[in-house]
């Protein structure tokens, strides 16, 4: 098995623009591959020259390419963004816990997400859509700030398709947008969930992240059925420089999937 510490070269087999300013890679291994990922996990990308950022799997578990979704933020998610097929990028991983650790077999799957935090689900989603019968329902409730932001817009037909309920909400449209407007949590009330069967993976902007699983928990679903996807920091992947530890958690180790029950009184505490 490789060295979690050492870069793996993947090469880039195909480059998807989901929007402006966010690409999807599909990287397939140019030499033994890293362990296999569970949903939800990330990886420390590298782009030789420059640098290593985290960015979640977006892609299907169990195959052996691997899938993120990046979005330009700064000078190392640009040079990935700007990464065309047959370029080599360095991949270390996977770490972090999994959505895996929410069960919720034969119940009621919701995943929500903002933004680009449909990324980080987006394996649990296909990874459920994949067993029919194992989930009662999955629901998928997604915004973005405008239609123009939205990623794997071309896929919810084919989730429908697959049996999920996807509703998609954007904070502001222009005269084309047929769907709803405003905040992805007013989502909720219209999904008509069995809070008693019902297990939440939520992944988005900190503070939309507090307020969906907020919302969650007065709606009647336990905290230990609400789950997120936190972020800090993450430099070293391996729990050695603390650069992500949020209270008690280093993130790159205890997240980045934490309990509500558990990132409650953590969500309090801002990133420096």
């Amino acid at each position: 098995m490789n060295d979690c510490r050492y870069p793996v070269r993947y090469r880039v087999s195909s480059r998807l623009a989901e929007t402006h300013d966010t690409v999807t890679l599909t990287l397939e291994p140019a030499e033994d591959p890293i362990a296999a990922f569970r949903p939800g996990q990330f990886t420390m990308l590298y782009s030789f020259g420059i640098g290593e950022i985290p960015i979640s799997v977006s892609g299907l578990p169990g195959q052996p390419a691997l899938t993120h979704t990046i979005r330009s933020v700064g000078a190392v998610s640009a040079a990935l963004c700007a990464a065309q097929p047959g370029e080599v990028i360095g991949v270390r991983g996977p770490f972090g816990t999994s959505w895996d650790d929410a069960d919720a077999a034969g119940g009621d799957l919701l995943l929500v997400a903002g933004g680009i935090g449909l990324a980080p689900v987006r394996p649990a989603l296909l990874a459920a859509l994949a067993q029919p019968g194992r989930y009662r329902r999955v629901i998928v409730l997604a915004g973005a700030r405008s239609p123009a932001e939205l990623v794997f817009a071309a896929e919810y037909g084919e989730w429908r398709e697959h049996g999920a309920e996807v509703e998609i909400t954007v904070d502001k449209a222009d005269a084309s947008w047929p769907g709803q407007v405003g905040v992805v949590t007013q989502l909720i009330g219209r999904a008509h969930l069995d809070p008693t069967r019902t297990t939440a993976l939520i992944c988005g902007p900190e503070v939309m992240m507090r307020i969906t699983a907020r919302a969650l928990t007065a709606a009647g679903l336990p905290a230990a059925s609400v789950w997120l996807s936190l972020e800090r920091n993450m430099q070293c992947g391996i729990a050695e420089c603390g650069h992500c530890q949020l209270g008690p958690l280093l993130l790159c180790r205890d997240g980045p999937v934490v309990n509500f029950q558990v990132a409650e009184p953590l969500l309090t505490v801002r990133e420096l």
